[in-house]
């Protein structure tokens, strides 16, 4: 399964998603392909520095992650696409009936991740930890699809 998570730039939400995602499918021996891309996103810019430092605190290191727009392929490659808000769904459904969903809505929860995008530490780990907690519903909701 190809998975792609998007959000506005690149550089926090959806690049943290991507990352925890790796981290949750690899301790549960899921077989996912992930990639990160975001709306407005330029190619190859660094995650923020504050959404590098929020997942330190889970092991994971985003230091080497490069920025990407989301384009007409990695649409048609994915068979999953988790946005953060409901306005990315909104831009994206179009292209990709039918696999496309907020992160919130796929984990069966209501709602948007927040944007923590010029905010201090505490707002990016607030961020992180609402990512993680949605991916694990969502690891699991996946691990059900592939034993069956």
């Amino acid at each position: 399964m190809n998975i792609l998570f998007v959000c506005t730039g690149n550089t926090c939400r959806s690049a943290m998603a991507a990352a925890i995602m790796d981290k949750i499918a690899q301790e549960n021996d899921l077989d996912i392909f992930i990639e990160s891309a975001g709306i407005f996103a330029e190619e190859g810019h660094s995650a923020s520095e504050n959404a590098i430092k929020a997942l330190l605190k889970y092991g994971i290191d985003l230091s080497n992650h490069k920025t990407q727009p989301v384009t007409e392929d990695l649409i048609k490659q994915c068979d999953l696409i988790l946005t953060m808000t409901e306005g990315h769904k909104k831009l994206i459904e179009p292209m990709a009936k039918g696999k496309v969903f907020t992160l919130l809505e796929y984990a069966g929860l209501n709602g948007d991740i927040q944007d923590p995008y010029g905010g201090d530490i505490d707002e990016y780990e607030e961020t992180a930890q609402e990512i993680y907690d949605a991916l694990v519903d969502v690891a699991e909701k996946i691990s059900d699809m592939q034993s069956k």
